[in-house]
């Protein structure tokens, strides 16, 4: 089955490929160039998950999906949330993104670091309907950046019964226990009603 992943991040199709695993055909919005980006302007990870697969569902007429997700750190009161990938600014980096989150949680103690990573999945129709299914993961923030691996906030997030983040972890661990394994899990039987 050919799924259209509405999105132009390689990390997130790569991580999306390898945790469906064998039977989808993915593409991206890389491959669709005369598709413009879709703003995300919702307040809510779900409200940015399904504009963005409505956007590309009708877009293209075929059925997209779209992720939102994001990290929620307990300290800063949920913060950095739907704006995660744009914390230290609108085309801030992940190592710019790290190091504010960093600065703001300076002599905050291992106890009060608690924070977790959420996923929304949406799959959505040309039609304009759409569904969700929701992931998170649990776990704290480290006190610097560790490992080499994943992207975003990898390096300082530390999920929960681990000791490493999951930058250290590496991919076959992450795409057991993350976010974005759990709502894709959940995403896959609406994925499989839709081929029928």
């Amino acid at each position: 089955m050919t799924l259209v992943l509405a999105t132009r991040n390689a990390h997130k199709v790569r991580e999306i490929g390898q945790v469906l695993g064998p039977g989808f055909r993915l593409r991206s919005l890389a491959d669709f160039p005369e598709v413009p980006e879709v703003p995300e302007e919702g307040e809510t990870f779900e409200a940015n998950a399904v504009q963005k697969a409505a956007f590309a569902a009708r877009a293209l007429g075929v059925p997209a999906m779209a992720d939102d997700s994001g990290l929620e750190v307990d300290a800063l009161q949920g913060a950095p949330g739907v704006r995660s990938a744009r914390f230290a600014g609108e085309r801030a980096t992940s190592a710019e993104n790290n190091a504010k989150l960093l600065r703001l949680l300076k002599g905050v103690q291992e106890a009060q670091r608690s924070a977790r990573f959420r996923c929304v999945i949406a799959l959505a129709l040309p039609d304009g309907t759409a569904r969700t299914a929701e992931g998170a993961c649990a776990g704290r923030i480290a006190e610097a950046p560790r490992g080499t691996g994943g992207f975003g906030y990898d390096p300082l997030f530390i999920p929960d019964g681990y000791d490493r983040t999951f930058a250290e972890l590496g991919e076959e661990v992450k795409n057991r226990i993350s976010h974005r394994a759990h709502a894709l899990r959940r995403a896959r039987e609406m994925i499989l009603e839709i081929a029928k």
